[in-house]
């Protein structure tokens, strides 16, 4: 909780001094990169939480991989760098972006179904979800066979689950009862 919390500082002095030197798209697809770099390599994630490599050596190798980022991007990081905290890097990217389209008024959601979706069907749940939320949705599709049937949307801090899969656990927990 705490390292989400330095994070969220983190990310709003990033947001804000993108603001400031009118870069917060050049600024967001840095950060999108970096994300997608963690998220992909588990040798990335073991090198950013590796006491053993020294901070200069850090900052070559974050150099030569995101060679391509903004000035003020490159300098953050080695401003997290200097101040060990590296490792949460991944954190404050995702909370720059968050903290960013929160701005924009772009709420992000994901539906997982069990099959991908029919265009009318996505759509019936587009539009009944839209009437709650304010702003425009970004959707994210995923399939997971594990559901069986029906759907789970995830919206911020909220959870719809329609899944054939939650239904059974629920009625197997009644049973069980």
């Amino acid at each position: 909780m705490e390292g989400l919390k330095v994070a969220g500082r983190y990310a709003q002095s990033l947001l804000e001094l993108a603001e400031e030197k009118q870069i917060t798209d050049a600024v967001l697809k840095d950060m999108e990169h970096l994300l997608a770099t963690t998220n992909e390599s588990k040798d990335f994630h073991v090198f950013l939480n590796s006491p053993l490599i020294k901070m200069d050596k850090k900052n070559e190798i974050f150099d030569k991989i995101f060679g391509g980022f903004q000035e003020v991007s490159k300098k953050f990081i080695h401003l997290l760098t200097k101040n060990n905290r590296e490792v949460i890097l991944p954190l404050i990217a995702e909370e720059y972006i968050s903290k960013l389209n929160e701005i924009r008024g772009i709420v992000p959601m994901t539906i997982t179904s069990a099959v991908k979706l029919h265009d009318e069907v996505k759509t019936t749940i587009l539009e009944k979800l839209n009437k709650q939320v304010k702003g425009s949705i970004e959707l994210t599709e995923k399939v997971d066979e594990s559901l069986i049937g029906g759907f789970v949307v995830r919206m911020g801090d909220t959870r719809i689950d329609a899944s054939i899969a939650h239904q059974l656990n629920e009625m197997k927990q009644r049973l069980i009862r």
